[in-house]
């Protein structure tokens, strides 16, 4: 794996924070001792989070696909994982952006479920391609909001390189039907989930 793909990145927020939130129930101490350690080996050495899901999952001799894994995963994170992604300012279309980047991720985590099935499967792309249109409006509409030139200039490049990984992944979806590779079409939906993540990440630097 390397750190171009996307399932490195996304390793951290949808699989390790979630068992970090479940272990604070019970230990908040050791939850927080654990976090930190993992988020500076991670700083230090980026990747490290994916190698050692990938490491436990190899010694426990487990038939998975991690990007499927993580894909699927993504559509079962809770309101409190999702805090680092969502922003906290109250005016609608932020509120509004904090709905529609969580629907097009949760609509991107029924891939896995629903790929075999042609039929359905053309359905979610038909949601998946309204969900990108919604989201992209809403950042259009943010852009008022959003103080200085630099800041609007960051969001604008976090929006064109959202909408090359949107084109990217049409065309992933093309040459799965020639093809029949999911593993492809499941990268593809993950790039596009980090996309999602960094708009919502540099929105949130610049007006908050």
């Amino acid at each position: 794996m390397t750190m171009g793909e996307p399932t490195s990145s996304l390793v951290l927020p949808v699989i390790l924070r979630p068992i970090f939130s479940q272990l604070e129930r019970r230990d908040v101490g050791a939850a927080q001792s654990l976090r930190s350690a993992i988020l500076k080996s991670e700083q230090n050495n980026p990747g490290f989070c994916y190698d050692l899901v990938a490491t436990i999952v190899r010694r426990a001799d487990l038939n998975v696909n991690l990007n499927e894994a993580v894909l699927r995963l993504q559509g079962k994170i809770t309101e409190a994982d999702l805090n680092e992604y969502r922003l906290t300012r109250t005016e609608e279309p932020f509120q509004e952006l904090n709905r529609k980047s969580v629907a097009l991720k949760v609509i991107l985590s029924r891939i896995p479920d629903e790929i075999n099935d042609r039929k359905t499967f053309l359905e979610t792309i038909k949601e998946i391609a309204s969900a990108i249109k919604k989201l992209l409006d809403v950042v259009n509409e943010i852009g008022s909001f959003i103080p200085g030139v630099t800041g609007k200039q960051a969001v604008e490049q976090r929006k064109k390189e959202f909408v090359k990984y949107s084109k990217k992944f049409s065309t992933t979806l093309k040459e799965y039907f020639k093809e029949g590779q999911p593993n492809a079409v499941f990268i593809s939906a993950l790039f596009l989930i980090r996309q999602t993540n960094q708009i919502m990440l540099t929105v949130k630097s610049k007006c908050e």
